[in-house]
This record gives structure tokens, C-alpha cells and sequence, in this order.
């Protein structure tokens, strides 16, 4: 930069310097004397120094550059002057354009506050030494040239093995033009249809984190096979057939009286015997028990025995040692008896040979029971599935059937009285469909007693009149 300033200086201080300012005369730049003093000391710096004339000449050098892009001086003479040929002629005009169409108006002209805001320097921006340097380039070029001597070598790197060996992505092409919402002919789109599957690379997707969890099986299996809503029986319609509205009666006749059993049978558990019943007897009898003493109650005491002590010392028997015969003795019959077993094991081995017929009877009875157990527990399975399940404290309870009598049927819908409420039957089929819990209406319990005032006004409305004649 010194080397470029010094160069413009050298170049302005010439003869054929031009200079753009007229306040600036290039002959008192150069013939400008300096005035002289002690410049020994800082204070007399300036004082005696006198830059205006440098000052002047560097600003009207980088006015020459902001304006010119440069020195006049070092300019050519093509791009300081032109040739004056006159105003140039103006081009034919078109016929005006018919009334139907449209008039094509001035083309627009840049508004004069975006004139002034935009850069009218003709001086290049500095050079930005920061955006040409590359973090890590010492590193990247030693990999660079590590990766050439392998390609001279013919050796592959590894991530370039792992690129290769790398599924190709089928890309779908898509379409240029977007179609418009109201063109008929375009595709529909299905908002609850299935996601298209990822076609991405696997190992790709897990290393951006793009990649989905895996749902589980068992979240999209649902929590019963029961519909949403259950059709009534035929006989529960307003004008039903005689035999299905029959039927219906009749399975609501069985639930009354299976209901009936079951209070029956608590009722028969909770009953009292009369046998067990305290009477005039039993009272009295466990009043007057021990006081009255019977005799014969006292048992004769048993005499003691003086001999205890030494009946006591010769039951204890002292464990005596066994001799070395005693144990060889104990020895041979010990391995006898496993030679006995094992032979005898080895019998029974043999003769299993004459009964392969039976025991191949009683493997194949076997496994028909075993396939007839799995057929149950498989059917009991599927049955279950229709069941409601236990998920809380409370068990669920099936609702009562909705079903009238035969004096009490509609002949036309409009005679038809409602029965039942529809919030209620969609909080059991919630529960039937183990969607929510069983549950019960929370009770409410006061924690304290009520309070009753009677207010004065009231009670002047309360008190007859002649209770109101005595008191006058």
C-alpha cells in the first residue's frame, strides 16, 4: 500500500498531473517551500509543519479515483473525450394500439431517493483477506495430497469403499409446474392414507437424525374387536317382527333371572340360622357358667416317678465308632445296590423295545390332546377379545336391555317413546371397548353440618295473623 501511495505521488508531482479541483494549482504543489525551524522538539512538529498542500493533493486524488476510477493523468484520451455527432434521431413511433388492448406505458425510471442511496464510488472494495481463508487448509491439503499418492498407488480409501458399496437412492422426478388447486384433473390427495415408505439411504437417515422410531406392532392392534356402535336385535325396533321381539324378551328374561339367582344366593349366604339364635336358655346357662363347681373336675395327681433321673441318663446313647471292617462292609453294599439299579434300568430298556407299538399310541394320544387344548385356549383367546377386560378396581357391569313390553310397542315412529340416554350408552361402550375404566360417580361428603338462619324478613312473611294481632 506505501508502494502505491508513493507511486500516485510521484505521478501527481509530474507536470502532466491534472488536477479535478480548481482550488488545487499543481504549480504550488510543486513549488510549495516548506518553512523552515527547530523541528528537534515534538512541540514544534506543527508548528513548522505545514501539510495542507499534501492534504489538498491526496484529497484530489482520491476524488480523481471515486469519480474516474483513477488518475486523469493516466487516463487515454478515448476515455476522456468523444466525438459530438448531434442529437441522435428519435426512432419511428408505432401506431397506437387499438382500444381493446393494452397501451404499454414508459418503462419505470428509479426513484431519485434509491438514486442517492445507491454506491457511486468507482473505487473496487478492499480485498476481505479473511473470505479467502480456508479453516483447516493446511490439514485438507495434506489429506488432498495423501489421497493422490493412494490413487497413484491404486489404493481405494475406506469412506470411498463405504460410498461405493453404498445402496443407490431411486429418485422420483418431480413434476415442473405445480397444478393449480382448481383443475379438476389433478391427482387427489388423501390425508389418511399410508405414509410412503423412506427411500433414503438407512445409514444416511440415522447419521442426520432424520430417521423415524420404529412404531411398535402392538400399537396399532386395538383394544377390542367390539364396533364402535352395536346394532340393536330386530325385536328392539319400534315395529317388530312377533318371533325377534319374542326372542328379545326372552334374553331379557334370562338376564332378570340370572340377576335374581345371584341375589338369591348372597341373601342364603348372609341368612342367619334359628338354630344359632341365642335364647331364654343360652343366656341364663352362660350367666350362671362358673359359679356353680362340679365334682370330679379335679384329676388325681400323678405320682412322681425317683427313678426319672437315671431313665433319663440311659436313654442317651453314646454314638460309637465305627470299626474299618463296618465301613468296607458299608462299601461293597453300597456299590452292589447301584449295580442292581443300573441293571435293572437297562432291563426295563430292553423291554421298552417290544412296546414301541403302545408307546408310539399313547405319544400320538398325547399330542391330539395337546392340539385340542391349543384349539380351546385359541378359541378362548378370540372370545376374550370380545370380552371386557379387568383394568381397574371396579368390574364392568353390562347395562340393562332396552326392550318394551307388547302392550307397550309404537305403531309409527312418531309414537315412539326414547328410552335410555345416549351419553350413557357411549360411556359403557367406552368401557366395553376397554377404552376407559369401569368407574363410579364420586360421592360427595359433607365435612360440615349445614346451618339454617331464618331471615327476618322471611319470617315477617311466615307469621300468621293472629300471632301478629297479639303482638299489637
Amino acid at each position: 500500500m506505501a508502494a502505491a501511495r508513493r507511486a500516485k505521488r510521484v505521478a501527481a508531482s509530474q507536470p502532466g498531473f491534472l488536477p479535478l479541483k480548481a482550488s488545487v494549482d499543481p504549480a504550488d504543489l510543486a513549488s510549495s517551500r516548506r518553512k523552515r525551524g527547530n523541528k528537534n522538539k515534538k512541540k514544534n512538529w506543527n508548528k513548522f509543519c505545514d501539510i495542507t498542500d499534501v492534504e489538498g493533493f491526496l484529497e484530489d486524488v482520491r476524488h480523481q479515483e471515486r469519480t474516474t476510477g483513477g488518475l486523469l493523468s493516466e487516463k487515454s484520451d478515448e476515455h476522456l473525450f468523444f466525438v459530438d455527432l448531434g442529437q441522435p434521431e428519435k426512432p419511428h413511433q408505432k401506431e397506437e394500439p387499438d382500444e381493446g388492448k393494452k397501451r404499454k406505458g414508459k418503462t419505470s425510471r428509479p426513484l431519485r431517493i434509491d438514486l442517492i442511496l445507491q454506491h457511486d464510488s468507482r473505487v473496487p472494495p478492499v480485498k476481505d483477506v479473511l473470505a479467502y481463508q480456508q479453516p483447516n487448509a493446511k490439514k485438507l491439503r495434506r489429506i488432498a495430497q495423501k489421497a493422490e499418492q493412494l490413487a497413484a498407488r491404486g489404493v481405494v480409501p475406506r469412506r470411498q469403499k463405504l460410498l461405493l458399496n453404498r445402496r443407490p437412492v431411486v429418485r422420483t422426478v418431480k413434476k415442473a409446474v405445480a397444478e393449480a388447486n382448481n383443475n379438476p384433473d389433478r391427482e387427489y390427495y388423501n390425508i389418511w392414507r399410508e405414509e410412503p415408505k423412506e427411500s433414503a439411504d438407512p445409514w444416511y437417515l440415522q447419521q442426520t437424525g432424520k430417521k423415524r422410531v420404529k412404531r411398535p406392532e402392538k400399537l396399532n392392534e386395538k383394544p377390542s374387536v367390539l364396533p364402535a356402535v352395536e346394532v340393536i336385535a330386530p325385536g328392539g325396533s319400534y315395529n317388530p317382527d312377533f318371533f325377534s321381539h319374542q326372542a328379545l324378551l326372552q334374553e331379557a328374561h334370562m338376564v332378570e333371572v340370572k340377576n335374581k339367582k345371584e341375589e338369591d344366593r348372597i341373601e342364603k349366604q348372609l341368612a342367619v340360622n334359628n338354630e344359632d339364635k341365642a335364647t331364654q336358655e343360652t343366656a341364663l346357662h352362660e350367666e350362671v357358667e362358673g359359679l356353680i363347681e362340679e365334682e370330679g373336675d379335679e384329676e388325681a395327681e400323678t405320682p412322681i416317678n425317683k427313678e426319672g433321673d437315671e431313665g433319663a441318663v440311659s436313654a442317651i446313647t453314646v454314638a460309637a465308632k465305627k470299626t474299618e471292617r463296618q465301613r468296607k462292609k458299608e462299601k461293597v453294599e453300597k456299590i452292589k445296590e447301584q449295580q442292581r439299579l443300573s441293571s435293572r434300568h437297562q432291563i426295563t430298556q430292553q423291554q421298552q423295545l417290544f412296546q414301541l407299538r403302545s408307546i408310539k399310541a399313547s405319544i400320538k394320544q398325547q399330542e391330539q390332546k395337546t392340539k385340542k387344548k391349543q384349539i380351546q385356549r385359541k378359541a378362548k383367546q378370540e372370545a376374550q377379545k370380545a370380552q371386557p377386560r379387568r383394568l381397574g378396581k371396579l368390574k364392568f357391569q353390562a347395562p340393562d336391555l332396552e326392550v318394551q313390553l307388547s302392550d307397550e310397542l309404537a305403531g309409527s315412529l312418531r309414537q315412539l317413546k326414547p328410552e335410555g340416554s345416549i351419553l350413557k350408552d357411549r360411556f359403557k361402550s367406552l368401557q366395553k371397548r376397554n377404552l376407559i375404566e369401569p368407574r363410579e360417580r364420586a360421592k360427595f361428603k359433607r365435612r360440615l353440618k349445614l346451618k339454617y338462619v331464618e331471615k327476618r324478613a322471611f319470617k315477617e312473611i311466615t307469621e300468621s295473623p293472629a300471632n301478629m294481632s297479639n303482638k299489637k
